[in-house]
């Protein structure tokens, strides 16, 4: 019972005691406070509308301001109010979140604060808690405003820092073999055959020459490409076990935004895990220090399908299909983000079964620790199997001479991109570094 009431009710029995008017008065606005803070303040509280805006993508080094908007709806003020927010201690700049405030009736007010990003991954931002309450504090009550996230995308490189060429053999490219041609690359003009297009019709060279005429163009094939991304920490190095898949995954983040810029289509299949896929009431926490999702402790089912039409093979293993557009590169960066390593069984063995829904002359672009053997023998039977091979090795301490002449004599490419102290270089991009599709 709130003191209040009971303050009430003693002079209410005061009152009758001793029959003074005044105490009555005294009791009748007691009692009228009291209601107004049971009924009134709730309802005023619950008509404050919370909002918060802010990026929702960033880049590594990037710095994020988040704005939090409270608007009371109610023509009657809020005396007081104090609102928290739950931002991880790494990613805060400054104080963070927390305010105390009053509010004018249909009154607006701000709250920002920054945040870094200083790790790619996956992040909680909130929740907001919001307490408010009357003048003689009868009564407090609560509002929420939900948890939102913010998603750190790897480190994008320029391939020429990487050390690899601008023309490796993935994209359009131009054949004999006439698969189709490229309405992009017109190279004349002859005589409407039928069956030809209308909407490659010269109109203005037809009515030149009183007869239609239709535009050729180059023919070309169009080669998908698929990012196989080995992510087993078992087979990486002792000294680079933590930073050589982050590497891996820069290097990948990086070649799939370069094709993205060409307009082709690109995809990621990789033998790493999203946490976030997994992620159920019981698994998939976030880390109180840092905000960033955790790994599930649970076991993975092998039959779960994700909203942008990856699926699984076998299990943690992902496969984002090829598709061309901004939308679908966001995709990839997402997932690229959010990834985590995890042990899984032997590499070459999966390069195989991954490629099984690809298309003919699809390029793979297998981004590994090392060319070993059987990884090169599992490449080569893509080589017979008509598609395109490129291994990209991320070991630094790899010999790529013996490595490369391997994939020469097997039919396909090799590099290497082991310079990981790119990786510290690039944490804190510039603004030039930001993706322009």
């Amino acid at each position: 019972m709130s003191s209040i009431l009971i303050l009430a009710i003693g002079l209410l029995l005061l009152a009758f005691v001793f029959r003074v008017d005044f105490i009555y008065y005294v009791v009748y606005v007691c009692l009228g406070i009291y209601v107004v803070g049971q009924l009134v303040t709730p309802r005023i509280v619950r008509k404050l509308k919370l909002s918060r805006l802010y990026n929702q993508n960033a880049f590594l080094g990037e710095i994020v301001e988040v704005q939090i908007t409270l608007f009371n709806q109610s023509w009657l003020p809020i005396p007081w109010l104090n609102a928290v927010e739950s931002v991880p201690p790494a990613l805060v700049i400054g104080q963070g979140a927390k305010r105390a405030m009053g509010f004018r009736s249909k009154e607006t007010k701000h709250i920002s604060y920054k945040v870094k990003a200083m790790k790619r991954g996956y992040y909680r931002l909130g929740p907001l808690m919001v307490s408010a309450g009357d003048l003689f504090g009868i009564r407090e009550v609560s509002n929420r405003l939900p948890v939102d996230y913010l998603t750190v995308f790897p480190a994008i490189i320029p391939l020429s820092h990487l050390g690899l060429p601008s023309r490796l053999p993935y994209g359009i490219i131009p054949t004999r073999q006439r698969i189709f041609e490229d309405p992009a690359r017109p190279i004349g003009i002859r005589d409407y055959q039928s069956g030809d297009s209308i909407r490659h019709i010269n109109w203005k060279v037809s009515a030149h020459h009183d007869d239609l005429l239709v535009r050729t163009f180059e023919p070309v094939k169009s080669l998908e490409t698929l990012i196989l991304l080995n992510l087993d920490p078992s087979q990486y190095s002792r000294q680079t076990r933590y930073d050589g898949p982050e590497w891996a995954i820069v290097v990948a983040a990086s070649i799939a935004t370069h094709l993205s810029g060409e307009r082709q289509a690109i995809g990621v299949a990789t033998n790493g895990i999203d946490p976030l896929i997994y992620r159920t009431e019981d698994s998939g926490t976030f880390n109180h220090e840092t905000g960033r999702l955790q790994m599930p402790e649970k076991n993975i089912p092998d039959n779960t399908r994700d909203q942008d039409g990856s699926r699984p093979h076998g299990a943690g293993a992902w496969i984002i299909p090829p598709k061309p557009g901004r939308a679908h590169l966001m995709k990839v960066l997402e997932r690229l983000a959010r990834i985590e390593v995890q042990r899984s069984g032997p590499f070459f063995e999966w390069i195989r079964p991954a490629c099984n829904h690809l298309s003919w002359g699809t390029t793979i672009v297998t981004i590994t620790p090392t060319g070993d053997e059987k990884t090169c023998s599992a490449m080569h039977q893509l080589v017979r199997a008509g598609y395109s091979p490129v291994l990209i090795v991320v070991e630094p301490f790899t010999e790529i001479r013996p490595i490369r002449d391997r994939a020469r004599s097997l039919g396909f490419q090799a590099y290497k991109v082991g310079r990981m102290e790119d990786l510290a270089k690039w944490r804190i991009p510039k603004r030039s570094g930001r993706i322009h599709v």
